[in-house]
C-alpha cells in the first residue's frame, strides 16, 4: 500500500524537466507536493493505527488540520477532476440488463427526491437568513444540496457572497463523508475494511484497456458535449455500454478506487485553506448548523422509506443523503451497496438542483429577496 502512494505522488506532482524552473513553476509545484506529502502522513497513520477508511480518512484528517493551521496546501485540478473519473467507469460496470428490469422498482425513491431537496432548500434559506443574516442568494445557494463547483457558479452570476457558499457547502460533504460510515458501522454493522475491488494483478489487460477508454473517453465525450458532472457521468455511460455489450464485467481494481478515495479527501481538505477565524465563526458554524438539520432532516425520510419498505437500508441512507456525489460513490463502493440504485437518486437529485436552482431563484418574487 505504502508503495501505492509514492506512486500516486510522484504521477500527480508536475514534472519540468528543463534545468531552471521559473518562479511561477516553483510557486504551483511546492505547494502541491507539499499537500501530498502531508495527505501520506494522514494514510500511513491510518494505515499504522488500524483505523477504517485509511485512504478517505488519512489524508482528509492531515490535509483538514494543517489548512485550517494555515498551511498552504493546493490541488492539481486537472489530475483530481480525472481521479473522479473512476467513479463513473466503477459505477457504469455495474449496470447490467438486469438494471432496467429493476427500474420500476426505482420509482417510489426517485419520487421522494425532488420532495425532500425542495425541502432541504426551504428550511435552509429560511435558516440561513433568519439566524446568520445571510443576504438572500447566499443564503439560496448554500441551501441547495447540488454539486459544490455548480452552486458556486451560480452564486457567483448572482452576486452572492463566494467563499461564504464555497465554506458551507464544503462543510455539508465533510460532515456527511464523516458521519455517515459512523452511521452504517454502528447501526448495521456495515464492514468498512473489506477491499472496495479486486488486486490489479489479478485483472486482464484488455478489462484494463476498456475501464481506461471509458474513463479518459467518456469524460471527453461528456465533457465536449457540456453534461452536468462530466468526470463521472461521461465514464458512466460509456463504461454501461461496454458492461450492457459483455466486454466490460469488472469495476477498477481495488488500488485505483484507493487512489480516487485518496483525490476527494484531498480535495475536501483544500477548501478549507486560507480561512480566518471570522469565517470560522460564520460560515463554518453557520455550515455545521445545516448539516445537522440535514442528519436530522434524512433520517426523518429516511425512517420513512424503511417502514414502507421502499428499499434496503444502505442503500436507502446512501442513496438519500445530501452529500457529493463523488463522495458518497466512495463509500457506496466500499460497503458493496447497490451502485446503480444510489447513483440513479444523486443523478436526479444533481439534475434537479442544477436544472431548478437558478430558475427559481431568477421567478421569485421580489419580497421574498429582501
Amino acid at each position: 500500500m505504502v508503495q501505492t502512494l509514492f506512486s500516486i505522488v510522484k504521477f500527480s506532482a508536475p514534472c519540468n524537466h528543463s534545468k531552471r524552473s521559473s518562479p511561477e513553476s516553483k510557486s504551483l509545484t511546492t505547494p502541491i507536493l507539499k499537500t501530498h506529502l502531508i495527505a501520506i502522513v494522514g494514510v500511513i497513520s491510518f494505515l499504522l493505527l488500524n483505523a477504517p477508511l485509511p485512504w478517505l480518512f488519512g489524508p482528509l484528517t492531515s490535509c483538514l488540520i494543517t489548512a485550517l493551521l494555515g498551511f498552504k496546501l493546493k490541488v492539481y485540478e486537472p489530475l483530481s477532476d480525472g481521479m473522479r473519473t473512476i467513479l463513473g467507469v466503477a459505477v457504469g460496470a455495474a449496470v447490467t440488463p438486469a438494471f432496467f428490469y429493476s427500474l420500476s422498482s426505482l420509482a417510489p425513491t426517485l419520487l421522494i427526491v425532488p420532495i425532500f431537496t425542495a425541502l432541504i432548500g426551504i428550511i435552509g434559506i429560511i435558516y440561513f437568513k433568519k439566524i446568520y443574516k445571510y443576504d438572500f442568494y447566499t443564503a439560496y445557494f448554500s441551501s441547495m444540496p447540488g454539486g459544490v463547483q455548480d452552486m458556486i457558479v451560480f452564486a457567483e452570476e448572482a452576486g452572492a457572497n463566494v467563499r461564504s457558499v464555497s465554506l458551507i457547502h464544503a462543510t455539508r460533504i465533510l460532515v456527511i463523508i464523516v458521519v455517515l460510515p459512523i452511521i452504517l458501522s454502528a447501526t448495521w454493522e456495515v464492514k468498512l475494511t473489506n477491499p472496495p475491488g479486486i488486486p490489479l494483478q489479478e485483472f486482464e489487460v484488455f478489462q484494463l484497456i476498456l475501464l481506461f477508454i471509458s474513463a479518459i473517453l467518456g469524460w471527453w465525450i461528456a465533457k465536449n458535449l457540456g453534461l452536468f458532472g462530466a468526470s463521472i457521468l461521461g465514464p458512466l455511460i460509456l463504461a454501461a455500454v461496454f458492461s450492457l455489450s459483455g466486454l466490460l464485467n469488472n469495476r477498477p481494481p481495488a488500488e485505483i478506487i484507493w487512489a480516487a478515495q485518496y483525490f476527494i479527501a484531498i480535495g475536501i481538505g483544500v477548501k478549507y485553506v486560507g480561512i480566518s477565524a471570522i469565517e470560522i465563526r460564520r460560515d463554518i458554524l453557520a455550515g455545521l448548523g445545516f448539516s445537522l438539520l440535514l442528519v436530522c432532516l434524512t433520517t426523518f425520510v429516511l425512517v420513512i422509506v424503511l417502514m414502507l419498505n421502499l428499499a434496503e437500508p444502505v442503500e436507502a441512507i446512501l442513496s438519500l443523503a445530501p452529500g457529493g456525489q463523488g463522495e458518497l460513490l466512495v463509500l457506496a463502493i466500499i460497503v458493496g451497496a447497490d451502485l446503480t440504485f444510489v447513483v440513479a437518486h444523486h443523478l436526479l437529485r444533481i439534475f434537479f438542483v442544477i436544472l431548478g436552482a437558478p430558475i427559481i431563484a431568477s421567478l421569485l418574487p421580489p419580497q421574498y429577496k429582501e
